[in-house]
């Protein structure tokens, strides 16, 4: 049931080994784990998803589809699960970041207004930046071993669940 709903949302694979903007990436998308569904390969890929999602850098997809690679994860997924971090959630997001790592290096929580000028990077960002960098690097952490092992007892649980209802069918239809 999982996998076939997974499977709904995922792109084309050819589609995505021939893209151009992936050539660079040469024969490394031609590894058949990369489009796998199987409990290792979305666990995985949810790990480096939730993780690059919420470390504070542009093009955050990237990393997540080298990690991918690299790690042998599903490779649609880890990218996918970057965008929790879109314009819509990003400031709510990096705001409690930036409050969890001013509550762990004790510092007075500032009010921060933001500005995308010059002057505004230079001054404020540089007053708040190692709470800030703190907090994502732990909600990342946090949420990428989460991730990972709830996806672990998801799959099982999916699993025992199945075998459990063909259990039940197959004494059913022996009762019959």
């Amino acid at each position: 049931m999982a996998r076939r709903l997974i499977r709904r949302y995922l792109p084309d694979i050819d589609r995505v080994r021939n893209h151009k903007h992936l050539q660079f990436f040469g024969r490394l998308l031609h590894d058949p784990n990369l489009w796998h569904l199987n409990r290792h390969s979305v666990a995985s890929a949810f790990a480096i998803g939730l993780f690059w999602a919420f470390i504070p850098m542009p093009l955050q997809s990237v990393p997540a589809a080298a990690f991918a690679i690299l790690f042998r994860a599903n490779l649609a997924i880890a990218v996918a699960l970057v965008w929790i971090t879109n314009p819509l959630t990003l400031a709510p997001v990096f705001y409690f970041c930036y409050t969890l790592g001013a509550y762990l290096l004790n510092t007075p929580h500032q009010d921060i207004a933001i500005s995308p000028t010059w002057e505004w990077l230079s001054g404020e960002f540089l007053r708040v930046w190692q709470p800030f960098v703190l907090g994502s690097v732990v909600v990342s952490s946090s949420l990428a071993v989460l991730g990972y092992y709830g996806i672990h007892w998801l799959w099982r649980w999916q699993v025992g669940r199945d075998w459990d209802r063909r259990r039940s069918q197959r004494s059913n239809s022996r009762l019959d």
